[in-house]
């Protein structure tokens, strides 16, 4: 096989069941996965969502890379613009040198939750004086590097522990800009198929990574739903939904509920605001079904690394998918 798959996971939290159940769940599957071959196992950042059970990655990658002996473990990715660049710097060089050539800093360029969450994170940060995302991002690879330039105020700080060998780094998105930023700023890229698969956005992206870059191909999270029957993936597909907010602020945001949708709106304070549904860009079927799409996504557009994202709140549901689109990969890939 001539790609390789990782995994992202949220930390869903089950109807009946709370946020350490939900995280030790997270623990065993990455340990599943490293047994099955998986390259990288990702978690989240989600701010005030009481369904999911992850707002701090940096805290669990470290528990996780203490459960696991091999496979790489990393952000899916750390919301930059929360953040001080060198205390990201910090975090994932103390991860790096803790797990030396096992970690992976993702960041991405979305809020991870609702405008007071994002409001309560920023609180101390002045809107005059804040960086843009491209400027953050420039300066997190400056302090991972430790090329601050002279002329720069904060010249001479090192973001310590150096570590042997640095964190990997990835740029989240779902836009050409953000390619284009990732191949400029010299990131790897990774294109969210699994909020936004629109087949053309997607030729677009890696057209644009590439003619920036070095040609390498980004890598692309999919959502992914496998089962033993078609008629089964169909029923666990059929009850996800994906709402798109427009907002007078030039904001706009997914959500998975039109309660989400209309709280967002709420919280942004918005007087005219636009709401519509989008179909979830979900591959769903048999285990070899998806293989098959994976392989056609692989052969399209020369994606090396897929990054599943399994999108069932149910934890046994989510882990029989997990599993069974390991064996069908797997067993082809040695065969």
């Amino acid at each position: 096989m001539s790609y390789l798959l990782s995994l992202l996971d949220k930390s869903p939290v089950a109807d009946g069941e709370g946020a350490t159940e939900a995280l030790a769940r997270t623990v065993a599957l990455a340990r599943r996965a490293e047994h099955w071959g998986f390259h990288r196992f990702w978690v989240a950042e989600h701010h005030d969502t009481p369904r999911l059970a992850s707002p701090s990655p940096e805290v669990l990658i470290a528990y996780l890379l203490a459960h696991t002996t091999r496979i790489r473990v990393g952000s899916g990715g750390v919301m930059l613009q929360h953040y001080s660049p060198y205390k990201v710097a910090e975090n994932f060089n103390l991860l790096a040198a803790l797990a030396p050539g096992r970690v992976d800093l993702g960041v991405g360029k979305a809020p991870g939750g609702l405008p007071l969450s994002t409001r309560a994170l920023q609180a101390a940060i002045d809107p005059q004086r804040r960086p843009s995302f491209a400027e953050q991002l420039a300066q997190l690879d400056a302090f991972l590097d430790d090329t601050i330039a002279d002329a720069d105020p904060l010249a001479g700080v090192v973001a310590t522990p150096r570590p042997a060998v640095k964190a990997e780094r990835f740029l989240l998105g779902a836009s050409v800009e953000s390619a284009q930023l990732a191949a400029a700023e010299g990131w790897a890229f990774v294109h969210a198929g699994h909020l936004n698969g629109d087949p053309s956005l997607l030729e677009r992206v890696f057209a644009a990574y590439r003619a920036v870059g070095d040609g390498r191909a980004p890598l692309l999270a999919v959502a992914v739903i496998a089962a033993d029957t078609e008629a089964r993936a169909e029923r666990l597909a059929a009850g996800l939904r994906m709402f798109k907010v427009h907002v007078d602020t030039g904001q706009s945001v997914t959500v998975g509920s039109v309660a989400q949708a209309e709280e967002f709106v709420r919280q942004a304070g918005a007087r005219e605001y636009r709401i519509e549904e989008k179909t979830p860009s979900v591959i769903h079927g048999t285990a070899e079904h998806v293989r098959a799409e994976l392989e056609r996504l692989h052969r399209q557009h020369g994606v090396r690394e897929f990054v599943i994202d399994t999108p069932i709140a149910d934890g046994e549901e989510r882990l029989a998918s997990v599993e069974l689109l390991a064996r069908a990969h797997f067993t082809a890939a040695a065969a």
